[in-house]
């Protein structure tokens, strides 16, 4: 297997015939999954997603991929193919598209008709070519066949990739559930007839290469809604992705058996669920959904809410319920279920707000309590067997954190790819595809990019204050002197904010901030900067050593 290493270096220039590939997000984490594609001076983009923030980024909204990359070659861009509707494979198009608008858009009817409403928000009209299962396109030199796969939501794509560099089959997110709701299976036919063609570098979903066995079935869930409509007392609050078309609709069918009500909550739930019913994809049964104005019209009992934040997003709906901060004041009786997994990273986020909802008297019923959520990942036997069907030269696992990029690695191994030809790259890694072989040749620069309000960049600065606001709280020190004179008129007065000592710890500071600053003074230095730095090591040292904080420190020097 070939490793990422610190030491890469700026890759070559693209040897002739040969085919680059490097990810600009997706590749060590969840989230912002981004490919980019070259051959003979043009390049392809897979995806274009977000990664969502955890509480270590505070404040932050999105995490975009970097497109540093590909910044000054967005001419070269033949088209942007995205392989289904979820945010981590399409949040970041409209961030894109600000850099050049025209870029064309690839993909199936839903995929794109979420794109559209989500580059809408930001006053976009994209270029949009709807494609699918079985379709050929030529965008430049890149000869692209689009695969059905199944997956959570509606319309997924896999891609085939022909060059003259060789062929890349990339299969987005998948799994193979062989009893689909939607009766869409994971072409293994169309896998096949590539295999026998010959795929040069497979790049497959990682999210679930740790799970052994596979991934049971949508239908298999049903039961268990049921039975929470069936048993619950009052309102049923249903918290899921707000584009899982196919647990909505799961969701509305019971509603309909138990002859309850729907109302749907949330920006994005309301508007996601919209397109798929205008679509077609989201059959709604007469009569059962409602405007959430009209819910104190009905009884509890017949009530059902659908809404966002199964992660423990701090907006959603979810979790403003559980802290009191929503319309919806969650009671006693009341049951939510939570019909979503757990993305890795969101745990601590998932558990706060369901305790938080148990808290307030709701039952709580979830992943870890009840079959309520199925993954719409492919689990390690899916794997093998696309592996032993497509039989590829080079494999390059993508879309997982680096436990699950290494696992899935492991089962191309097993299924006898040679561990030459088994790459592990991280973002920003080069992986240059020459004769079947995938090799890593060099790294570009692939650093996180903040969407935090109406800014958009790197917020290392930025991160890093609000970390230590967070961590560590903050003094300000304030002395007013006579530059003349050389004294100190007034202070220094000490405020802090995030400790938990008494405010009157910090009297015992004050001589050491007063005999540094007259022995500066006495020295002739009234530069107020200079006496500012002089205070911020003073105090910085003094807490330090007392109580082992390294907290943000604000001087200031007034000049009477």
């Amino acid at each position: 297997m070939s490793h990422p290493h610190p030491e890469l270096t700026t890759p070559p220039p693209l040897a002739d015939g040969a085919v680059r590939i490097v990810a600009l997000g997706g590749l060590g984490e969840v989230g912002r999954n981004m490919a980019v594609i070259e051959h003979q001076g043009q390049l392809l983009i897979v995806d274009c997603g977000v990664l969502f923030p955890d509480d270590s980024q505070p404040g932050i909204d999105l995490i975009l991929p970097d497109f540093s990359y590909i910044k000054d070659r967005l001419n070269d861009v033949q088209a942007v193919i995205l392989t289904h509707g979820h945010e981590d494979h399409i949040g970041a198009v409209p961030y894109l598209l600000k850099l050049k608008p025209d870029l064309p858009l690839i993909g199936s009817q839903l995929t794109l008709a979420l794109v559209e409403a989500k580059c809408k928000e930001h006053r976009l009209k994209p270029y949009t070519m709807s494609v699918t299962e079985g379709q050929e396109e030529s965008f430049g030199v890149f000869d692209c066949e689009f695969v059905a796969v199944n997956h959570s939501i509606p319309d997924a794509l896999a891609v085939a990739i022909r060059t003259d560099g060789g062929t890349i089959l990339h299969t987005g997110d998948f799994k193979m559930d062989q009893l689909p709701l939607d009766g869409r299976l994971t072409d293994l036919r169309a896998f096949a007839r590539l295999g026998e063609e010959g795929v040069d570098l497979f790049m497959t979903d990682s999210t679930n290469a740790e799970v052994p066995g596979f991934t049971p079935l949508e239908k298999d869930i049903a039961p268990a809604i049921d039975k929470v409509f069936r048993d619950a007392e009052r309102r049923i609050i249903v918290a899921s992705f707000a584009s899982h078309v196919h647990r909505v609709q799961q969701v509305l069918n019971a509603a309909a058996a138990a002859g309850r009500k729907v109302a749907l909550v949330g920006r994005s739930m309301v508007r996601n669920m919209g397109i798929a019913a205008d679509l077609g994809y989201l059959h709604v049964p007469p009569g059962v959904l409602v405007d959430l104005k009209k819910l104190d019209q009905l009884p509890d009992h017949k009530v059902v809410l659908m809404c966002t934040g199964s992660q423990g997003e701090p907006m959603a709906a979810l979790s403003r319920m559980a802290n009191r901060d929503h319309q919806i004041e969650i009671g006693p009786g009341d049951t939510v279920l939570l019909a979503s997994s757990l993305i890795p990273g969101n745990e601590h986020a998932v558990y706060r707000v369901i305790n938080g909802l148990m808290r307030l008297g709701a039952d709580v019923v979830h992943k870890g309590n009840a079959k309520v959520h199925v993954s719409g990942h492919a689990a390690a036997g899916e794997l093998l067997y696309c592996y032993n069907i497509v039989q590829p030269s080079s494999v390059m696992p993508v879309h997982g954190e680096w436990r699950h990029l290494v696992a899935n690695a492991q089962l191309a191994i097993d299924t006898g790819v040679p561990e030459d030809n088994v790459v592990l790259a991280e973002d920003g890694v080069v992986v240059d595809l020459i004769d079947g072989r995938a090799r890593i040749v060099g790294a570009v620069p692939c650093g996180f990019v903040y969407v935090d309000g109406s800014r958009i960049g790197d917020g290392g600065d930025v991160l890093k204050d609000r970390q230590i606001l967070r961590d560590e709280g903050f003094i300000t020190v304030v002395a007013v002197i006579d530059a003349a004179d050389g004294k100190i008129i007034a202070g220094p007065e000490i405020t802090a904010r995030g400790f938990a000592e008494d405010q009157q710890i910090f009297d015992q500071v004050r001589p050491r901030l007063v005999e540094a600053l007259e022995a500066a003074l006495g020295k002739g230095t009234t530069d107020p900067q200079q006496l500012q730095q002089i205070m911020r090591r003073a105090i910085g040292s003094w807490v330090g050593g007392k109580i082992r904080r390294r907290p943000m420190i604000i001087p200031v020097v007034i000049e009477a």
